[in-house]
């Protein structure tokens, strides 16, 4: 599903944000990314939808070669990886069903496809009766949650989630992780980037501990393993 091979990234101003990380990662895993400020987790998520392109080393995702992807294929590489940010980037103009009828519309989806399928995901975050409201109506745990069902809108193989939970208390921190299980548990890969030592270490999944751009840690219901 997702592999990395010796993949380094090395910035204009001569940081190098991943050193020669090679890890495999199969269809339909749960996997946190841990790893104190500044250790690379950023650039590895966003290597993985093609944010950043690694300096050497190959990077697939599912059936995208994204090292040697042309630019024009991007669109169809982030149609199958959804991405979930921690400030949400909502559209503030634009309704709760706008902001996910919008993520079809660009791929060209029907409106008769459209309006099922954003009522579905709307339900499985429970927010079904927010359908007409704006973003700066909901609570930051509701913004979540709009912003997690339009990353699943088009059925994503893969969804990243980076510090999903990072601005929201510990009570919607845990109805925002139970939303990102059910969505594991329907098929789809999950990778969260997190500093929640509380999540990692009581709801156990596989833990890929990064440090100094290398993964020194990859352990199967994994704890959390960093003070805060």
């Amino acid at each position: 599903m997702i592999e990395m091979l010796n993949v380094s990234k090395k910035y204009s101003n001569g940081i190098t944000a991943v050193n020669n990380l090679s890890v495999k990662i199969d269809q339909g895993e749960f996997v946190y990314i841990v790893g104190p400020s500044g250790a690379g987790k950023s650039t590895f998520i966003k290597m993985m939808y093609r944010e950043v392109k690694p300096t050497s080393g190959t990077v697939q995702v599912g059936k995208y070669n994204l090292t040697t992807m042309k630019e024009k294929d991007v669109p169809l590489l982030r149609r199958f990886v959804g991405v979930v940010f921690q400030d949400f980037k909502l559209l503030p103009r634009l309704t709760v069903y706008e902001n996910i009828a919008y993520a079809m519309e660009v791929v060209e989806k029907s409106p008769k496809v459209i309006q099922k399928r954003v009522l579905e995901v709307l339900d499985l975050v429970g927010l079904k009766h927010k359908v007409r409201m704006f973003p700066n109506e909901l609570s930051g745990g509701e913004q979540q949650r709009i912003a997690i069902a339009r990353a699943i809108a088009n059925m994503p193989g893969v969804l990243i989630a980076d510090e999903p939970t990072g601005n929201l208390d510990p009570d919607t921190s845990m109805e925002i992780m139970h939303i990102l299980e059910e969505i594991n548990n329907q098929g789809t890969t999950v990778l969260m980037a997190t500093h929640n030592s509380t999540i990692v270490n009581d709801i156990k999944h596989r833990v890929l501990a990064i440090e100094n751009g290398r993964i020194i840690r990859d352990q199967q219901e994994g704890e959390y393993g960093y003070e805060i």
